[in-house]
């Protein structure tokens, strides 16, 4: 027997497809139902950018934030990566019913990847030289796992392309600098950089072996 939909989530439904064929094909739009986390998509358009079809869950971000109870307010323009490594541009808004219970979240998330390799390129050509070089103060950085976050965006920002684009070498080369720089030798660096770039945390010990023995 067919689940019912909660009216108000069903009111959502014709945003979908109409918000799709607005943005266009690298736009996926998704409508959740959070009476059942594990299959929340009820309604989707073009789900080729995450891999998802009515019936999936939701992403791992959106998926800790509902089960935490952070649903008092919406996220609008974060960026989260897919499974192939390609940026999403994305924002995730809640839907309460009647009583103000949130039921259900319409989310937004578009494939900038190739946007983000365009401004790399531009930026690279609009590069002035500068007196005086920005250094970053991390004085005030509390926490290890911000350092950690810095160095790997600042090794991978360095190379000018999206995650996704990037070649093996390349990604042995990213692994190498952040071992100079002592990296690894931070609690949970491991898994933060296989996740980063979308290899597992085996290919990441295997980088490391190639690199060291060369050394």
């Amino acid at each position: 027997m067919e689940k019912k939909l909660h009216p108000i989530l069903k009111s959502y439904i014709p945003l979908v497809n109409g918000l799709a064929e607005t943005f266009g094909n690298n736009c996926e739009v998704v409508l959740h139902d959070f009476t059942n986390l594990q299959n929340s998509i009820v309604a989707i358009a073009n789900g080729h950018i995450t891999g998802r079809d009515i019936g999936s869950p939701m992403t791992e971000l959106s998926l800790n934030k509902v089960t935490n109870g952070k649903t008092d307010k919406d996220s609008i323009n974060y960026t989260e990566k897919s499974m192939d490594g390609r940026v999403l541009k994305s924002s995730t808004m809640f839907i309460k019913d009647e009583f103000e219970k949130v039921i259900g979240c319409f989310c937004l998330n578009f494939d900038i990847t190739e946007l983000v390799a365009a401004r790399n390129v531009m930026n690279g050509i609009m590069k002035v030289t500068k007196e005086n070089e920005y250094v970053k103060n991390i004085d005030n950085v509390n926490k290890v796992n911000d350092v950690l976050m810095d160095i790997v965006n600042d090794t991978i920002e360095a190379k000018g392309k999206p995650v996704a684009y990037l070649s093996k070498d390349e990604k042995v080369s990213i692994v190498q600098k952040l071992d100079n720089q002592g990296a690894f030798l931070i609690k949970g660096a491991i898994d933060y950089v296989a996740k980063v770039l979308c290899v597992s945390r085996y290919t990441i010990y295997n980088y490391l072996d190639e690199i060291r023995v060369d050394k």
